[in-house]
């Protein structure tokens, strides 16, 4: 959920007047060109940048006074300049890096007193769970797991970054350039992993340039920032308890659209002035984030 959502850069706002509501383990699509402050409302919904206009709650915690609470609930997959994978690591050093930061990290007191082959044991149980999560046959690898990130397709590298942050069990997850330089086949493959994680319960947030038509879309625009329902093509899931800005409520009284690209019958659409919001006010914002 988000009302009234703002982030400001000294040059100018990166978005703003972003609302909307949804339930656990829904696609949402942040769409639009680059520079219009997609991965801005990323990173702030889950938890890596601040806002300083309106608030969101992501799994019963309020933004952005929750922010470390956030984070611990929210994993990244790609982001350009704060999640990449490092070109030179194996798919294996990636692996057994993540599972080594999350046991150390995110793991219980009980957890690091176990026998060493008990965790490592369960750190090769998680892995295995979350290569499967994201559809990633490490044999179908041009050297298995001992294959460089730099020797992976484009396809392939985004199933290891979803993958990497599907170990920390997260309850929302968020993936820079989904698109991007992906053949239609590709595309349409790596949408369909992102619905089975969804499927599987994770709310998923999906920065692109052109959504599915199944997805929430929230659309920036140059000036605006609009959202638009899903079309789903089969029964839409019952959703569970609240999670992350997902779905808009149908309780909700529709505003006015905000982007001329959205039919006028959108619901939930918000809208900022050309004054409000620049290209310059979100680089200035992501590169004060990838600085810290």
């Amino acid at each position: 959920m988000a009302e009234g959502l703002g982030l400001k850069g000294p040059r100018g706002w990166a978005f703003r007047d972003v609302s909307f509501h949804a339930g656990a383990g829904a696609l949402v699509a942040i769409e639009g060109p680059s520079g219009t402050g997609r991965t801005c409302l990323l990173l702030a919904l889950t938890g890596r940048m601040k806002t300083q206009e309106g608030h969101a709650e992501v799994g019963g915690l309020r933004l952005p006074r929750k922010m470390a609470a956030v984070r611990r609930i929210a994993g990244l997959g790609q982001v350009p300049g704060v999640s990449e994978l490092d070109p030179s690591l194996t798919v294996a050093e990636h692996l057994r890096e993540r599972a080594l930061l999350q046991r150390r990290f995110d793991g219980s007191v009980r957890a690091l007193l176990r026998r060493p082959g008990t965790r490592a044991a369960e750190a090769r149980a998680r892995i295995a769970e979350a290569l499967a999560a994201a559809g990633l046959d490490l044999a179908a690898l041009p050297k298995g797991e001992r294959t460089s990130v730099r020797d992976l397709e484009r396809l392939e590298a985004l199933r290891l970054s979803i993958a990497l942050a599907l170990m920390g069990r997260p309850r929302l997850i968020g993936v820079d350039d989904t698109d991007l330089k992906l053949s239609d086949a590709d595309r349409a493959e790596a949408w369909a992993l992102l619905r089975a994680v969804a499927a599987a319960g994770t709310t998923v947030l999906a920065v692109c340039s052109e959504a599915p038509a199944d997805a929430l879309r929230i659309t920036t625009v140059g000036t605006t920032v609009s959202t638009a329902a899903a079309t789903p093509a089969t029964e839409p899931a019952e959703p569970s308890e609240p999670a992350a800005a997902t779905e808009p409520a149908a309780a909700e009284e529709p505003t006015e659209p905000g982007t001329a690209t959205e039919p006028a019958a959108a619901e939930g659409a918000v809208a900022a002035t050309e004054d409000d919001i620049t290209e310059e006010g979100a680089a200035d914002a992501l590169a004060e984030t990838r600085r810290a």
